[in-house]
């Protein structure tokens, strides 16, 4: 297969590499990733200016062509076809992602943006996260064999798969869990503190909490109970489009 791997956390990820390791178990391998973090940038473009694009000789993975972007992870997705890619790949893989992409949160994420971008070209996508740490080992340890399965099942042409790594030891996963519907709340709630400016504006300084206590079923739920969530993502707009065709 010939794969193409970007994600929303920018080149320096360590998720970008788990990722590009497990995809070079499949086939020919290349990354393009924003130069910059990009989290929370949902489906944006650039649509004014230019872009940049540049090669990444250093690339901790071994014999995959890497390149970044000076822009969003969707971005990363266009300009790999336009520019880097010698024909369209198989497969866009987008992630890993540092926090899940569960619930509502799933509306903002750049990396399921970028595998909707996937869609938007008539290509295959997934979103891959995991809960927040730097533990890799059951993603590089189960990843495989969830992709060699989804890979083998049919999906409509206006849905991806997205796959969530609870945050935990090897010992502690408790299995995996399919068909996950998106929870109708958000893992990460913000919260705004206000510090009053002279003009009567207002600075608002970010903080925030993690929902304890999901809906049973959900996705939110099943990676907060140590399982890996498999679950579908569709575009409305998508399946308007194309479900005639």
């Amino acid at each position: 297969m010939n794969i193409l791997v970007v994600n929303d956390d920018g080149i320096l990820s360590p998720g970008l590499a788990c990722l590009a390791r497990v995809a070079a178990r499949f086939g020919r391998v290349w990354v393009v990733a924003p130069a910059q973090q990009c989290s929370a940038m949902s489906h944006r473009i650039t649509v004014f200016g230019s872009l940049e694009l540049h090669p990444v000789p250093d690339f901790p993975v071994a014999g995959v062509e890497a390149w970044t972007v000076s822009g969003t992870p969707a971005d990363c997705v266009k300009a790999a076809l336009a520019r880097v890619l010698p024909q369209k790949p198989d497969l866009v893989l987008s992630g890993v992602n540092q926090g899940y992409n569960v619930g509502l949160d799933i509306l903002y994420s750049g990396t399921v943006g970028a595998a909707m971008e996937a869609l938007a070209n008539g290509l295959r996508g997934m979103a891959v996260s995991v809960g927040m740490g730097d533990d890799y080992r059951v993603v590089e340890a189960r990843l495989p064999d969830i992709l060699q399965t989804l890979l083998s099942r049919p999906i409509e042409p206006w849905e991806i798969w997205n796959i969530n790594f609870p945050a935990c030891a090897p010992e502690e996963l408790r299995g995996i869990r399919e068909g996950c519907r998106p929870s109708a709340l958000q893992f990460y709630h913000n919260a705004y503190r206000p510090t009053g400016l002279e003009d009567g504006g207002a600075r608002l300084e970010l903080t925030g909490t993690l929902e304890q206590n999901p809906e049973p079923g959900t996705d939110m739920d099943a990676v907060l109970r140590n399982y890996i969530a498999v679950g579908k993502i569709s575009s409305a707009v998508l399946k308007a489009s194309r479900a005639e065709g």
